[in-house]
């Protein structure tokens, strides 16, 4: 844990090296404190430090997408031995585990600290903010605080399903060193959907969503590239995802709904992926929200190429056919996976393509929101009051992705609709939250394992946690 800790301290100098710093009472870090929010550079540094902590590989640019969650979402074949224990559900078992856990803990509270840091100071400094950047700016730390409590909880709170009343975590507002005390899943995520509203009523500026033209003139072209921010649309879209998790149909179908009608995220065309040397492979055009990842390249070549050596993830050619149901003009299928020389699969998703003319706007993308995700919330939300709209909205994700309609009923539509699932996010992470959001004791490929009985839904919080709150309770 000292090692992840120091490494993201020292890449994160615009935050001040870490939240403790802030946290200190010593003059001299007021200071730096003072001199960094004192600018509306300086808060855009601040937030902009707060998404970069998300990028590295112990939190989402490895281990809460495609590593430890894939592995959990028995994505892969294969993956490094290090995650035996993780692939059987056997967390307290392991210290590689444990370490791996404890990580993604640390590492998401810390975000929460620094971004709970840029909170308390924006309301005195409104002044300083020229156009709506005070508003889009908070809107966005309010949208991450949502963000990252929210994903909290999908690892290490019970699932809605499960028990809503269970306790699961603490929602953290405030940046002081005061221990909050842990509240149940429904609490949990009643906090993080207000958050959420209020961020949506302040991100009513954003450009993405008035249309307004932004240009490298405008602020240094602060407000272009919206995907890489928790934009209003984005807000929308956790909104549609938390409320399907909370089983309120009909507000998820309303926050899809706004993503779907808003019509500014364009479906891959297939003439974006045949150039194998300027393929738009994380479908770029479709993120609501992604994380620009700076180490994708190393963090692609040392996971899906023969370069990984043992810490690669791969899967065998029969796998790839029941992932696409031997659809092979999918375009999942046809541009998405790589040959090694055993004739099993890499994904290409997360490849950084050398050419000088890849365009920029496809580098270094680790998507977390995407559009297929509204249309299947919202044909989950519609499929017990209007089963024909419901299988519409799937096959309208199967259209854009090169197939033909299928054939969805109410006795099929939550296999088709898990599969169609888990052809789309296949190394994102978000099958093993699919699973858990319906808690389901038995998931495709974890032959033998009970999910439920072996308590593979909630990690395990660190044992200093423990130490340092000795109320807190036993999550799993």
């Amino acid at each position: 844990m000292k090692k992840y800790i120091k490494i993201i301290l020292f890449t994160l100098p615009v935050l001040l090296a870490s939240c403790n710093k802030w946290l200190d009472v010593e003059p001299k870090s007021q200071v730096r404190d003072n001199d960094l929010f004192a600018t509306e550079s300086g808060f855009k540094e601040a937030l902009s430090g707060v998404y970069s902590t998300l990028t590295y590989e112990p939190l989402y640019g490895r281990e809460v997408t495609f590593g430890l969650v894939g592995v959990l979402g028995y994505e892969w074949d294969f993956q490094a031995s290090a995650y035996d224990m993780d692939k059987a559900y056997q967390y307290p078992n392991n210290l590689a585990s444990l370490n791996r856990i404890d990580a993604i803990w640390n590492g998401l509270y810390n975000a929460i600290t620094n971004d709970n840091k840029l909170l308390e100071e924006i309301d005195a400094k409104k002044a300083i903010f020229a156009g709506d950047n005070y508003g889009i700016i908070k809107g966005e730390a309010l949208a991450l605080r949502a963000f990252i409590h929210f994903d909290l909880l999908r690892l290490f709170g019970a699932s809605y399903e499960e028990n809503s009343a269970k306790i699961a975590i603490p929602y953290y507002k405030k940046s002081n060193k005061e221990i909050q005390p842990q509240l149940s899943v429904n609490e949990v995520i009643n906090e993080a959907i207000a958050d959420l509203n209020e961020a949506a009523e302040l991100l009513k500026v954003d450009p993405l969503l008035t249309g307004k033209t932004v240009t490298t003139l405008d602020d240094n072209g602060y407000l272009l590239n919206r995907q890489l921010h928790l934009n209003y649309y984005a807000v929308k879209g956790l909104l549609a995802r938390i409320y399907l998790y909370k089983k309120d149909y009909a507000k998820a179908l309303e926050n899809a709904n706004a993503v779907i009608d808003g019509k500014k995220f364009a479906w891959i065309l297939q003439s974006s992926l045949v150039n194998k040397d300027l393929a738009d492979l994380t479908f770029s055009t479709e993120h609501l929200f992604a994380l620009n990842v700076v180490r994708l390249k190393t963090i692609y070549e040392n996971s899906f190429t023969a370069t990984g050596g043992s810490n690669v993830f791969y899967i065998s050619p029969d796998s790839r056919r029941e992932y696409f149901d031997n659809a092979s003009d999918d375009y999942r299928y046809l541009y998405l996976f790589n040959a090694n020389n055993e004739g099993n699969f890499y994904l290409n998703k997360y490849n950084q393509l050398p050419g000088a003319n890849w365009p920029i706007a496809y580098r270094n993308k680790m998507p977390l929101l995407k559009l297929s995700e509204m249309y299947f919330i919202a044909a989950e939300a519609q499929k017990s009051t209007n089963i024909t709209v419901a299988a519409g909205l799937i096959n309208t994700v199967r259209r854009s992705r090169g197939l033909t309609d299928a054939t969805i009923n109410a006795a099929n539509f939550d296999n088709v609709l898990l599969q169609e699932f888990r052809k789309d996010f296949i190394g994102e992470g978000q099958l093993f939250f699919f699973h858990k959001r319906k808690n389901n004791s038995a998931i495709p490929r974890a032959t033998g394992l009970n999910l439920i009985d072996l308590r593979a839904y909630k990690l395990p919080m660190p044992v200093s946690e423990f130490n340092n709150a000795p109320n807190r309770v036993d999550n799993r």
